[in-house]
């Protein structure tokens, strides 16, 4: 097999600045419970927020999307918190991740649902699961009872119905899946591939969700179980192509790239906040840098963004996506 990236868009790639977003997933739709997208009008160089001053690269403001809003969710207690967004293209020829943050009753209870879908070989995987995920998550009849079965099987069945709509297409695409969940006072995390949920408990950084990578010992053996095998080309990559290894669609790499989430559950007591992002972030930001970043920002959004311009002057040459969620005592 010929070698590619995690991304086919790596080739190639300028070094000057890209122009602005062309396939930039529209922001979420609004809900009573935050206000709408805002749109970039700040010159190049700098964004004032009433908390903090965030610096954005000297290239076309209007690649850089973001928004964010606040709610309440009631459980055993009322907990307040607010929710920031963003998604820069970067030094990509085009954009591949797509995010999601929603606020939806279900069967009598308030949830909150944030995503971040890191595509490859485009974006359409990603794409779908914006659209499709959480409502077919939200719509499992054991959602509210049995939170972590019914991720498990909505999962599935999204890659299933995914790969059902794919049969016509001729080039293979992917996607990640990053997800937290909350449920009155417990937020559920469900991670399938590279991008990653970090929480902050008392200033220290906890991981949520472990990366998905081909070298991981039990996804080696996991992989090789069921018949495949990873290579060095580069990085290690599943059959010597993908340097993920579990991800939405790769109809080409099945069975051996999965969609099956490995799920943690914590309780929102004693979290400050948590940040979900691709890896395009993480890549050059360690969890404990994005955590130090962000723990003096009170604005999601402007947290969100200054996660972004940091992870653009280190050097990523990725997309970067991330979503910020500050909680609090009400």
């Amino acid at each position: 097999m010929m070698n590619v990236d995690k991304k086919e868009s790596d080739r190639n790639l300028p070094e000057l600045s890209p122009p602005s977003v062309e396939n930039h997933p529209p922001a979420p739709a609004a809900t009573p419970s935050r206000p709408p997208p805002k749109e970039p009008t700040a010159p190049p160089q700098m964004k004032q927020t009433p908390s903090t001053t965030v610096m954005i690269p000297s290239i076309d403001p209007n690649a850089l999307f973001s928004g964010g809003g606040i709610s309440f969710l009631t459980g055993n207690k009322s907990a307040k918190f607010s929710y920031g967004y963003a998604s820069f293209k970067g030094k990509r020829a085009s954009m591949e991740d797509f995010y999601e943050t929603r606020i939806s009753e279900v069967d009598g209870q308030m949830v909150a649902f944030f995503g971040v879908f890191d595509g490859h070989g485009g974006s359409r995987t990603a794409e779908y699961l914006k659209n499709n995920l959480f409502k077919n998550l939200s719509g499992h009849p054991d959602f509210i009872k049995d939170t972590k079965s019914a991720i498990v099987e909505a999962f599935k069945q999204t890659d299933t119905d995914y790969l059902n709509e794919e049969k016509g297409q001729q080039k293979d695409a992917g996607s990640t899946a990053s997800t937290a969940v909350l449920l009155g006072d417990r937020l559920v995390v469900a991670n399938v591939g590279d991008s990653r949920v970090v929480a902050c408990r008392d200033g220290s950084a906890i991981p949520l969700s472990i990366d998905h990578k081909p070298d991981r010992s039990d996804e080696r053996e996991r992989i090789e179980q069921a018949g495949g095998f990873i290579i060095w080309a580069g990085t290690w990559r599943v059959g010597g192509v993908l340097a993920v290894s579990r991800a939405f669609g790769d109809k080409l790499l099945k069975p051996y790239v999965v969609a099956d989430p490995e799920i943690q559950e914590e309780e929102i007591d004693g979290v400050d906040f948590i940040i979900i992002a691709s890896d395009g972030l993480w890549n050059v930001l360690s969890n404990k840098d994005a955590v130090a970043i962000v723990q003096d920002i009170k604005d999601a959004e402007a947290a969100s963004r200054k996660l972004i311009e940091e992870a653009y002057s280190r050097g990523s040459s990725d997309n970067i996506t991330c979503v910020v969620v500050r909680f609090e005592s009400a």
